[in-house]
């Protein structure tokens, strides 16, 4: 799903996707809401994740986009082509409610001045929900300095 932030003055597109216990799986920030928009999100996703982590089902919102997007990697086989599309609205709740989570966060900077700073910004912010959410307990290793050693690696360069 997607969610609108203030870029230079300008909407800009900050697309999300969700499992299905409410994890973050990764984010994407684009200047456009098309479907070359939601091809490369689709695919960002499809290409960071293991081959058991694949979903059988992909919920979005009746955007035609992330349909003709889909159906784009299945053919190139960057996506198989058992996995499900389903718009249904109420389905898409879960991510809706996480965006209204981080639009409270991000309404307090008032917008951003550049793509690149938002993209930081919004990374960091990712990490520390997902820190708060307890997507990070395999790298706790028994100490809190795990927490460190995740947000590290996160932006290492």
């Amino acid at each position: 799903d997607e969610t609108y932030v203030k870029v230079n003055g300008r909407w800009a597109y900050l697309y999300r996707a969700v499992d299905s216990r409410g994890r973050t799986v990764d984010f994407y920030l684009s200047s456009r809401r098309n479907s070359k928009a939601a091809y490369r999100f689709l695919g960002k996703i499809l290409n960071n994740v293991k081959k058991w982590q694949i979903p059988r089902f992909i919920n979005t919102d009746k955007a035609p986009a992330y349909g003709r997007a889909l159906a784009l990697l299945k053919r190139e086989g960057r996506c198989p082509s058992d996995v499900e599309h389903r718009q249904i609205k109420y389905r898409n709740n879960v991510i809706e409610c996480d965006h209204g989570k981080l639009k409270r966060i991000i309404g307090a900077t008032l917008g951003f001045k550049s793509m690149k700073t938002a993209y930081a910004t919004i990374k960091g912010i990712e990490v520390m929900r997902a820190l708060r959410k307890g997507q990070a307990s395999a790298f706790y290793y028994g100490d809190p300095l795990g927490e460190m050693r995740l947000v590290s690696r996160v932006f290492e360069m």
